[in-house]
């Protein structure tokens, strides 16, 4: 590639509506540009970028025996219906009606689609296993798309689904993809972690999400310091630690508490500590009001509690829905004697003669005990878990650190075969349901990940086997025939032995050169300066922590082609 006749339209200046450092550096160095809100075209340095993604994927994918294929974004309604999902999903799912009045979606992931293939084409046992995937466009409506690539409406994505006779079959296939992810993320050069995590709107029973480890993540997550457990903070499971010894129940007493609302105030003013009040939150759980209970330090984990209550949407509700669904103003609230459901963190229920609120202003309760002064219909772990804690498998000490989930891979189970009637003939002759597995990777996601975890003031530092090229060759004098000579023979010889090379062959000031070099994050440049003037040698730089040897053209050919292959493993 010559940088005089490609569209790299560097920046100088950060833009005005980039928020996080890879949307500053992937505008900047020219390799998207925004067409509206969450939607972006990929220039050819970024389109480079992505293709080195999808090259590994589809290597290790292969490696791990699945197939790929292509299916359509838009899907027909009537498939979502099938499973229940056309309403289920929310307002992410953009639906349209054609000519025809037949309603359809863009599609933000693929099972619908698979499953109907799976029904039509796989018939016997004998067909299985099988993994089917695509490296395709997506579409979510997200409400407020943000961060560039990080959460877009329109994204890449790597979707693979796996169909099998039995669930002891189906965990094989899970692993075979979980180490498929582990070798794709290795060889991508990226720091990360698998961890637990909540299904979400695709179902299952299980999952693991791949996280990159970075500062700006947007996702926290739980790793114990002993074992090798982690989990996402929305599936993490508190462990309770061993209880106080068990104190006899006191009278129920009501208590004065004058203006006192907050956990803190309360608190202070009765002179207890946060973990012997109670606080009664309300939820509106698809619509209807549900009182959550947890201790006064502790804080509702909203994931939890919806896969507890079964519901699409769970969200706080405002002071006017508490008190529309309770008569109580908001402070003042608690378990004894409202008529909304009422469920409990597991910390809750073994807890004796706490404080709750009174359900009338300026009072609380004292000495509450559940189920002799109210009854939950639930009991369930239902927080946020945090440092304090101890890891749920060993009982280590946990630390807390930020991610950017790049990858999810799920058990599926028999939810998507059973709603659309998809189904096998086993060795005996009966009709079985297909066992599914489903596998994402965020194939744009994963290069603006690569850019958050590795970058510095002067731009991005690709590994090399995400670099969109591996060597610059930056001619500091277009103007002089012998190094311009020297420039030309290097690129046409580092081409010869399938190196990836971008000449800069601008005629700009050698600092404007240094500065977008440094910008694209290319990993090696190699400059013919005053340097090869005076000695005969040319300068190689590595990106990463700048180092700079001097050594002969031909020397450089041959250094930078043995460094760059051991770094991609070849």
């Amino acid at each position: 590639m010559r940088y005089s006749q490609l569209l790299l339209p560097t920046l100088k200046e950060v833009p005005a509506d980039a928020e996080v450092v890879s949307h500053i550096l992937l505008l900047r160095a020219g390799f998207i540009r925004k067409l509206t809100a969450g939607i972006y075209s990929y220039l050819p340095m970024g389109l480079a970028a992505i293709r080195k993604v999808e090259n590994i994927v589809r290597e290790e994918m292969n490696r791990a025996g699945a197939q790929e294929l292509l299916m359509p974004m838009v899907q027909p309604a009537d498939l979502w219906v099938e499973t229940g999902r056309y309403k289920k999903y929310g307002p992410e799912l953009l639906r349209f009606t054609d000519r025809h009045e037949r309603e359809s979606c863009l599609g933000p992931t693929h099972e619908e689609v698979i499953t109907d293939i799976a029904r039509k084409e796989l018939h016997s046992y004998r067909d299985l296993p099988i993994n089917l995937y695509q490296i395709q466009t997506k579409f979510r409506d997200e409400i407020r798309p943000r961060f560039g690539l990080m959460r877009g409406r329109e994204f890449i994505m790597k979707d693979a689904y796996s169909f099998d006779v039995s669930d002891a079959a189906a965990e094989i296939s899970y692993r075979k993809m979980y180490d498929a992810y582990k070798r794709i993320f290795t060889r991508c050069g990226l720091d990360f972690r698998a961890v637990q995590a909540d299904s979400g709107a695709i179902g299952g029973s299980f999952s693991h999400e791949f996280m990159v480890l970075a500062k700006t993540g947007e996702d926290t997550i739980v790793v114990c310091n002993n074992c090798e457990y982690a989990a996402n903070m929305e599936k993490a499971a508190v462990k309770l630690r061993p209880g106080s010894a068990v104190e006899p129940l006191a009278e129920l007493k009501r208590v004065e508490t004058p203006g006192k609302r907050k956990v803190d105030a309360v608190c202070e003013f009765l002179g207890i500590g946060p973990e012997k009040l109670v606080k009664t939150l309300v939820f509106m759980a698809d619509g209807k009001p549900v009182a959550v209970l947890v201790r006064g330090d502790r804080e509702v984990e909203e994931v939890k509690l919806k896969n507890l209550l079964g519901a699409a949407d769970v969200v706080i509700a405002d002071d006017l829905e508490v008190f529309n669904a309770t008569g109580v103003p908001t402070g003042y609230l608690g378990p004894v004697g409202i008529s909304i459901r009422v469920v409990a963190d597991q910390e809750v229920a073994a807890i004796q003669n706490f404080y709750v609120g009174g359900n009338e202003k300026n009072f609380h309760l004292q000495n509450v005990n559940l189920g002799r002064d109210f009854q939950a219909q639930a009991i369930a772990d239902l927080r946020q878990i945090t440092v304090a804690d101890p890891c749920p498998e060993c009982g280590g000490s946990l630390s807390l650190t930020e991610g950017i989930e790049v990858g999810h891979v799920f058990k599926l189970g028999t939810g998507y075969s059973q709603s659309m009637n998809a189904t096998f003939q086993d060795s005996d002759g009966q009709e079985k349901h297909f066992v599914m597995g489903c596998y994402g990777i965020g194939v744009s996601r994963v290069v603006a990940a690569a850019i958050e975890q590795n970058h510095d003031d002067n731009g991005i530092i690709f590994p090399v086997p995400l670099a969109p090229c591996t060597v610059i060759v930056l001619n500091l004098g277009v103007k002089d025939e012998q190094l311009t000579a020297v420039a030309e023979k290097l690129y046409t010889d580092m081409l010869a032995a399938g190196l990836e090379v971008l000449i800069d062959d601008r005629d700009e000031r050698p600092g404007l050169k240094f500065k977008d070099a440094d910008l694209l994050g290319i990993p090696y440049r190699l400059t013919v300066g005053n340097s090869y003037t005076k000695s005969g040698r040319v300068e190689v730089r590595r990106r990463r922590d700048g180092v700079i040897e001097e050594m002969t053209p031909d020397e450089a050919v041959k250094n930078l082609y043995e460094k760059i292959t051991a770094e991609l493993g070849k």
